[in-house]
């Protein structure tokens, strides 16, 4: 049975356990996300759908993510239906993070929405602060493994990012990219 037809027939009964965490503070859940981040098996996939499902700013139907997925700032994502985010990979979403629906992200992959300052050469850069910037991951996107998406990027419909690729700009739908900086491969 497929991971898409087990979440089907249990959607009723995982729903219902998600209501009961809501009797717990956000802190509380956002402690927990971090505490369940290594369970593994089918039971640390649901634990942890159930809490970003409660704490995401909005997350689809069969989200699957997978032990050992770091993600910071859940309040600022989006996360659609049919997204799988496999382990090692790192998410930061303070600068807010949407990644749309049938999204497959590869082990290792980095999703950064934030960058530091460092326009003051007087001030170290540690202590001139951060700045939010928006990630955008539209549906039908593969991300292939130890890519990094840096802010104020759009991957758009259909692409996939070949591994350890350097996502800085936005890509064009339907298309292949690869390497680092990642440049335009071809069409798909």
């Amino acid at each position: 049975m497929r991971g898409r037809d087990k979440f089907e027939r249990y959607k009723g009964i995982i729903s219902f356990c998600r209501g009961m965490l809501c009797i717990f503070p956000k802190r509380m859940q956002n402690s927990m996300l971090v505490k369940f981040r290594n369970v593994t098996g089918l039971k640390g996939i649901v634990l942890r759908y159930m809490l970003l499902k409660n704490l995401c700013q909005s997350c689809g139907d069969n989200v699957s993510v997978h032990p050992g997925v770091y993600i910071f700032n859940p309040q600022n994502l989006k996360i659609g239906d049919n997204v799988s985010i496999h382990p090692m990979s790192y998410i930061e979403a303070y600068g807010g993070i949407t990644i749309g629906n049938d999204v497959s992200i590869a082990h290792n992959t980095t999703i950064m929405s934030v960058s530091h300052n460092f326009d003051n050469a007087e001030i170290p850069i540690n202590s001139q602060g951060i700045t939010g910037m928006p990630v955008e991951i539209c549906d039908n996107v593969w991300i292939g493994a130890k890519a990094v998406i840096l802010g104020n990027v759009k991957v758009s419909r259909g692409c996939v990012i070949g591994a350890s690729a350097l996502v800085n700009k936005d890509t064009q739908e339907n298309a292949v990219y690869a390497g680092v900086p990642a440049r335009f491969i071809k069409n798909r």
